[in-house]
């Protein structure tokens, strides 16, 4: 059987109160942390997904054209 004294209750009550702070202080940065990670992947596979379009824009057109005058030209 275990038997505490006050001292030792004492202690055991500041360790807790001590972690709980810890745990209450961490927290926040946690749950930022996996909130951004998620988000990241939502935008990693976004541009994966718009990146298997094969038909290019009318702007990636329009820059290919005036590269190429550049190219003629200099």
């Amino acid at each position: 059987m275990v038997c505490m004294n006050t001292n030792q209750i004492q202690a055991l009550i500041g360790m807790l109160a001590t972690f709980g702070l810890l745990v209450l202080m961490v927290l926040p940065s946690v749950i930022g942390i996996v909130r951004d990670r998620r988000i990241d992947r939502q935008i990693e596979n976004a541009q994966k997904s718009s990146s298997r379009s094969t038909v290019p824009s009318t702007a990636t057109w329009y820059a290919e054209g005036r590269r190429s005058k550049k190219l003629v030209s200099s």
